[in-house]
């Protein structure tokens, strides 16, 4: 061949293949083709913080492979992402690969078209060593930090814990915002709005007081001042307003709109982009970036010009404003605006359609609005009601896209208001005065977690969803809907000279996808704060990335950076070793009733338990697992002595005992002295000696099919070529055997019914598909 070109994906791979004529050959990496060892350190520390870069054992075939189709081209080119990761990919395979610097060329783009891969392959360069640091840098300050930590947290809380340098602020975030929220004291206040009517029998003007106030007794005075009243509008203003579109997508933009609109979580969203990406739809989907090209504005203009008229278009150059932009150097956009949308899966068209009408909304013109003000005066009462409304006198970009808001009670209704002159008359024909509650500050979402980390200057585009994924995955934080609980309210109803009073129940509002600390992450947290200050201080990890940015750009050396970290970092750890003790987030519940020992909720080895007794005492303490939703800060003395009522005895069955308890593998019946796991919908707690029997009853009929199965396999198909076709059950279900191997049926296939024809076609295509895997 003339000319090979890796890149990172074999979609990528395949998309650009299509581009380039048939001198090229397109492989692909599958990412990464060495890294640190996963279960060693793999840093010299001594020898300057040097790192041991190792081949994965599931990349030596591929890196085999490409080895051979270095020696048959005449050129290489190294063609994954333009970002930091990128670079180090490509420097990875001229390692791994030896390429000779000469005969290698690096090159970059940011969208995947012919125009763009053509424009790559005339401008190469050489790897760009600042990237490459920059990205080395990154990768050993996080080993370092989560290889020497850990271990503190095994031996000092439980085991298999991990700490990060990212992830352990982004746990941060979540548990001060749990704070905030358990120490928040909801307040009640009254609103007092009315319905109006002008008295010529116009159109109803809703309006609110300008205050609130703080007792009942405060609201009903207001009504009683009201009584009798007479009411005009004593200020009415109208005045022009626009409203200008939001720029581009970048990385953190996309994910916030894509979970408010799509409802995708940030991984769902990465990965989506990611594959319209490699498949030539959007530019590259990691950036700080809002900036667009000439050649998108160009194609913006016509596109908009065609579809809604010249007045629609105006041309709008953004500037990047967050700190350190340093991925990609254009917003994420469409490839092609004329392609509206595009024949793919839900996913895929949805989210595509969505950064199309961001990207088109980006460059119209500003929506022209008319805002109404009215103050409404009560006469012989100090009393004012407002109301305010707006009118579209031209939608511009509205006709294509509107940005969403993570603002939880915000209204999304404009009101339209009747056009009327100061000094008109009204009638008031109804007014509540209704008590309502403060609200908690809001729960982080995914999106919302990443706008605050992006504003503190923490993390950067490419590592965002994995931060997430990873404290989710650890079981730090989890995501869940929950219901807010119901209040009882005062309604003061005023109509005509009565003022009457009724109770109404306030739902609050629920919980939609939000973010919740665990006891663990809590404990963690905890824990790190006391004794990792620098680690956790939001200044610290963004100070950090800034290094990073100065590494990227050439201007640090990347071992002088991790050296003036690391060397305090280490005598820290080692006085924690040293100094700190056990923590267990133990919490004293009260006293158990028939022993009179201490009861506690705390962190085991294996997750939350409750204790009965002391430590340290002579006499061995009880312990037994909390429930799944049951935590260390709510759960009460009587939900944890009910935990110790297992192992529960159902009753009798054959004349056997039936019990049912928890063990190391999950809840379970014993009876006769054989267990039978639980269904995934019973609790042990609650299950009945019915249901104990139902479930031994069909474990046992499973059982005794099984047997009877095995009577009947091996079974013999047929002979081919003096070879003998066999079928049985395995632990994975139904096969065939044939020269030594083994070929796995469908479950819909009936082994015992298969003729040697029908045999040998699935051995022919599993064969085949071997091969092609291979």
């Amino acid at each position: 061949m003339k000319n090979l070109v890796i890149v990172e994906s074999p979609a990528k791979a395949k998309t650009i293949e299509k581009f380039l004529g048939k001198d090229y050959t397109v492989k692909s990496s599958y990412g990464h083709i060495r890294d640190l060892a996963k279960k060693e350190m793999s840093i010299d520390v001594d020898s300057d913080y040097e790192p041991q870069y190792q081949i994965s054992d599931d990349k030596r075939s591929l890196v085999s492979e490409l080895q051979k189709a270095v020696k048959s081209a005449d050129k290489v080119w190294l063609a994954s992402d333009e970002d930091r990761e990128g670079e180090a990919i490509a420097w990875h395979l001229q390692e791994t690969l030896k390429l000779d610097p000469k005969t290698t060329q690096r090159i970059v783009f940011n969208e995947i078209t012919k125009t763009a891969i053509l424009h790559a392959i005339e401008n190469p360069r050489q790897i760009d060593m600042n990237l490459v640091d920059a990205q080395q840098a990154r990768r050993v300050l996080d080993r370092l930090v989560g290889y020497e930590i850990s271990p503190i947290l095994w031996s000092k809380i439980k085991p298999a814990l991990s700490a990060g340098r990212v992830q352990s602020v982004a746990v941060r975030l979540i548990v001060e915002r749990e704070e905030e929220v358990k120490n928040f004291v909801s307040k009640p206040y009254f609103r007092v709005t009315a319905q109006f009517r002008p008295v010529d029998g116009a159109k109803v003007i809703s309006a609110e007081m300008s205050r609130h106030f703080d007792t009942e007794a405060e609201a009903e005075g207001v009504l009683k001042s009201l009584v009798g009243a007479s009411f005009k509008i004593s200020r009415i203003e109208t005045k022009p307003a626009r409203r200008t579109p939001a720029p581009p997508f970048t990385t953190s933009t996309l994910q916030q709109e894509a979970s408010r609109k799509l409802g995708f979580s940030v991984a769902r969203t990465m990965q989506v982009a990611q594959q319209l990406y490699e498949s030539g739809y959007i530019t590259y989907m990691r950036t700080d970036s809002v900036n667009l090209s000439e050649l998108a504005l160009g194609m913006a203009k016509r596109e908009i010009t065609a579809q809604y008229g010249a007045e629609y278009h105006k041309m709008r150059r953004y500037q990047t404003k967050t700190k350190g932009a340093q991925e990609a150097h254009e917003a994420i956009r469409p490839t092609d605006l004329t392609r509206q949308s595009i024949n793919s899966e839900s996913a895929q068209r949805r989210l595509y359609e969505l950064i199309w009408k961001r990207t088109v909304a980006s460059q119209m013109a500003d929506a022209e609005l008319e805002k109404t003000e009215i103050e409404i005066s009560a006469s012989g009462a100090d009393a004012v009601f407002q109301c305010s409304g707006e009118q579209v006198k031209f939608d511009g970009f509205l006709k294509v896209y509107m940005e969403s808001t993570d603002d939880e009670d915000e209204e999304q209704t404009e009101r339209m208001l009747p056009r009327l002159p100061e000094g008109t008359l009204l009638t008031m024909e109804n007014c509540d005065a209704t008590e309502h509650w403060t609200q908690h500050p809001s729960r982080y979402t995914e999106a919302s977690l990443v706008k605050k980390l992006e504003d503190l200057g923490i993390d950067r585009p490419s590592t965002y969803a994995p931060t997430i994924s990873t404290i989710l995955k650890r079981e730090y934080i989890i995501k869940e809907d929950r219901e807010a609980e119901p209040k009882e309210c005062t309604v003061l109803n005023l109509k005509g000279n009565q003022i009457k009073r009724q109770i109404v129940t306030e739902k609050g509002f629920a919980e939609k996808g939000k973010l919740f600390p665990t006891d663990i992450g809590c404990v963690v947290n905890n824990f790190l704060m006391d004794h990792f200050t620098n680690i956790m201080d939001y200044n610290f990890t963004a100070t950090v990335e800034k290094d990073f940015d100065e590494i990227a750009a050439g201007r640090k050396e990347w071992r002088k950076v991790i050296d003036k970290f690391y060397v305090p970092f280490h005598k820290n750890i080692r006085q924690t070793q040293q100094t700190s003790q056990r923590t267990t987030g133990s919490r004293l519940l009260g006293t158990d009733p028939k022993s009179g020992k201490n009861v506690y909720a705390k962190i085991g080895r294996f997750g939350t338990l409750v204790q009965i007794g002391e430590t340290n005492s002579d006499e061995k303490p009880l312990f037994a697992s909390m429930k799944k939703g049951q935590s260390i800060e709510t759960i009460t003395l009587e939900e944890a002595l009910g935990l110790f009522a297992l192992p529960r005895t159902l009753g009798m069955f054959e004349d056997k005992d039936v019990a049912v308890s928890i063990g190391k593998f999950g809840p379970y019946v014993r009876h006769n002295n054989k267990f039978y796991s639980l269904g995934k919908n019973d609790d042990p707690y609650e299950v009945q000696l019915d249901r104990a029997i139902e479930i031994i009853k069909t474990k046992r009929t499973a059982e005794e099919k099984k047997e009877e199965m095995k009577k009947l396999y091996p079974h013999e198909i047929g002979v081919n070529e003096g070879e003998v076709v066999m079928s049985n059950i395995g632990r994975f279900g139904p096969y065939l055997t044939y020269r030594g191997e083994n070929f796995r049926l469908a479950k819909d296939i009936d082994p015992l019914k298969l003729t040697l024809e029908e045999a040998l076609k699935i051995i022919e295509n599993a064969g085949k598909r071997k091969s092609k895997k291979k």
